[in-house]
C-alpha cells in the first residue's frame, strides 16, 4: 500500500464516514485504535493522519487520549471536533465547556483561503455537533475560522502541518467539507491518490498469495454478494487451492440452494462444495432464543462444518470469509475504539475462540457498495451483485424467537410473496433491502365468520448506501395492501401484517 491516512477512532459514529469521503477521493484508509503506539503507527506508515470526533469531553478524567509522541513525528494531522480539542488539550492550550453547544448548521468565516480551506469561500456552510470548545490556542497556532458561538472553529499550524476543524467536513451536511479534506490530503499531506479497486484487488492477490503459499483455503460461501466477491478473489489469487463451501444450514430462503448451484456451476465457475446440514443447525438452534445465544450457535456450527470439511481437503489451514467493515463495527467496537458492541455477528462475535483456522478477511474494512465495485471489477455477474443483502444466520435471526421448521415455513412463504410483489415496485432497483419477519405473537382474526388466532409478520424495506445508516421506505399503500392481503390469504398461519416504519439508527436493519 503506496499511501495509507490512518484514522484514530475515539469513538465517533462518524469515523467510518471519514473513511469513506477520503477513500472516495483516492487514498486508502485504515481506522486505529485511538491509543496506538508511536512504534504501531509507524509500522503502518501513514502519510497522514486523522482524529475522528467522539461522544467524550477532554474535560473528563478518563477521556480516550492518543499518543502525545505521535504529534511530533511530522506526520500531517487533521483533528475533527473531539479531535481537535484533544489536540489543543495535548498541546498545552485550553478547552473549556461552551455556554451553549452548537448543533446542526452554522456558518464559518475564514481568515485565510489557504492550507485546508485552499480556494474556499470566504464564508461556508457547515455542521457542528460540540458542547466544548476551544478557548486558548496552542503555541504556534493561528485561528483560521469562527462562528459567534464558536471563536476557534478551526485552527492550525503550517510549520506542524497539525490542523483542527470543530465542525464535521465528511458529513454532506458541509457542503464543501470533501473539499477541505482535499485540501488536506493534497496540499498539506501531499497525497497522489489514485487508490482503486483495481489497485485493491492487485494488492488483496499479492498479500493473499504470500500468506497461503502452497497450502489450501476453505471459503465460506453463503450466496450473498460478500462472500462470492471474496471467494472469486481468492480463486484470481490461488486458484484450485481454495474449496468453496456452501452450506445449507436450513435457514434459507426458498430456491437459495438452486440458485447459489447454477450461477457458481454456469455464470462463474468455481471449486464449490454444497453440504447438506439442516439438521445440524435446527437441532443446534432447539429452544434457543435469545438473538445473541442464536448468532453464536451458528457461528459454532458452521466452523463445526467447515473443520469436518477440512480433513478431507490437504493443508486446509485457512478459512475465507466475506466479514465487511460494518459487521465489524456491529459487533465490537472497530479497532478497539471506545464505541460499544450493537450485535455479534455470527462471522464475527459469533466466532468461538479456538477457530482452529487462520482467517481471511480481505474485505474486511470495506463497505457494501465498495464490495459491489470490486466484484464488478472482478466479473461477476450483475444478478449476484444487485441482489440484497440477506444475513449470514439467515432466517433465523428474521424469526424473533423459536427458530421451529413451522415458522419457517410461514416466514419463507411470506418472503416470497414480498419479493414477487417488490419488483413491481417502480423504484425497486433503489431498495437495501425488503424482508419480512415473524413476530413472536399471535393475534385474533376472522376468516369466513370464524375465529382465528394466528401469526403476525412484520414487513421491513429500507433504503441505504452502505448499511451503516438507513431510511424506512414510504411504499405506496396499494403495494402494502396486496401484500398484506396475499400473505394473509395464501400463507396458512398468517393473519395481520404489519410494517416497520423506524429509521437506522435508532433502530437496526434487522430485527435481531
Amino acid at each position: 500500500m503506496n499511501e495509507v491516512v490512518a484514522i484514530f477512532d475515539f469513538g465517533s459514529q462518524y469515523a467510518q464516514l471519514i473513511a469513506r469521503r477520503i477513500r472516495e477521493l483516492g487514498v486508502y484508509t485504515e481506522i486505529v485504535e485511538h491509543d496506538i503506539s508511536r512504534d504501531e503507527l509507524l509500522k503502518l506508515g501513514p502519510v497522514a493522519v486523522v482524529l475522528s470526533g467522539g461522544p467524550a469531553s477532554v474535560l473528563e478524567p478518563k477521556h480516550p487520549g492518543m499518543d502525545p509522541e505521535i504529534i511530533s513525528l511530522g506526520i500531517p494531522m487533521l483533528g475533527i471536533c473531539y479531535g481537535m480539542q484533544l489536540l489543543a488539550k495535548i498541546l498545552e492550550g485550553s478547552v473549556e465547556k461552551g455556554r451553549s453547544g452548537e448543533y446542526g448548521p452554522a456558518t464559518i468565516e475564514v481568515n485565510s483561503g489557504k492550507n485546508i480551506f485552499k480556494g474556499l469561500d470566504p464564508s461556508l456552510n457547515v455542521w457542528m455537533s460540540h458542547g466544548d470548545h476551544v478557548i486558548k490556542l496552542p503555541k504556534g497556532f493561528q485561528v483560521l475560522a469562527r462562528t459567534p458561538g464558536c471563536p476557534v472553529a478551526a485552527m492550525g499550524s503550517d510549520d506542524r502541518k497539525v490542523y483542527g476543524v470543530q465542525f464535521h467536513p465528511e458529513v454532506v451536511h458541509t457542503p464543501k467539507g470533501v473539499d477541505i479534506l482535499r485540501n488536506f490530503l493534497v496540499h498539506v499531506a501531499g497525497c497522489r491518490g489514485g487508490w482503486t479497486m483495481s489497485t485493491f484487488i492487485e494488492e488483496s492477490v499479492q498479500e493473499i498469495r504470500e500468506r497461503v503459499g502452497d497450502a489450501s483455503v476453505i471459503c465460506a460461501l453463503s450466496g450473498g454478494v460478500d462472500s462470492a466477491v471474496v471467494a472469486a478473489l481468492i480463486d484470481r489469487a490461488i486458484g484450485d487451492q481454495m474449496q468453496a463451501i456452501f452450506v445449507d444450514n436450513g435457514l434459507l430462503r426458498n430456491y437459495e440452494v438452486e440458485e447459489i448451484r447454477a450461477i457458481f456451476s454456469s455464470d462463474y465457475p468455481l471449486n464449490i462444495q454444497i453440504v447438506d446440514a439442516k439438521r445440524d443447525f435446527l437441532d443446534a438452534l432447539k429452544g434457543a432464543v435469545d438473538p445473541e445465544e442464536k448468532r453464536k450457535i451458528i457461528g459454532r456450527t458452521f466452523i463445526e462444518i467447515f473443520r469436518s470439511k477440512a480433513t478431507h481437503i490437504n493443508e486446509a489451514r485457512f478459512l475465507a470469509q466475506g466479514t465487511l467493515y460494518p459487521d465489524v463495527i456491529e459487533s465490537r467496537s472497530a479497532h478497539g475504539g471506545p464505541s460499544s458492541t450493537i450485535k455479534s455477528h455470527h462471522n464475527v462475535g459469533g466466532l468461538p475462540d479456538e477457530l482452529g483456522f487462520d482467517l481471511i478477511e480481505p474485505l474486511r474494512y470495506l463497505f457494501k457498495d465498495e464490495v459491489r465495485l470490486l466484484g464488478k471489477e472482478l466479473g461477476l455477474p450483475d444478478k449476484l451483485l444487485t441482489r440484497q443483502p440477506f444475513p449470514g444466520p439467515g432466517l433465523a435471526i428474521r424469526i424473533i424467537g423459536d427458530v421451529t421448521e413451522e415458522n419457517l415455513r410461514v416466514l419463507r412463504k411470506a418472503d416470497v410473496i414480498l419479493q414477487e410483489e417488490m419488483k413491481t415496485y417502480e423504484s425497486y432497483k433503489d431498495i437495501w433491502q425488503s424482508f419480512a419477519v415473524f413476530l413472536p405473537v399471535k393475534s385474533v382474526g376472522v376468516m369466513g365468520d370464524e375465529r382465528t388466532y394466528a401469526n403476525v409478520i412484520a414487513l421491513r424495506v429500507v433504503t441505504s448506501v452502505d448499511g451503516m445508516t438507513a431510511d424506512w421506505v414510504n411504499l405506496p399503500y396499494e403495494l402494502l395492501g396486496r401484500i398484506s392481503s396475499r400473505m394473509i390469504n395464501e400463507v396458512k398461519g398468517i393473519n395481520r401484517v404489519v410494517y416497520d416504519i423506524s429509521s437506522k439508527p435508532p433502530s437496526t436493519i434487522e430485527w435481531e
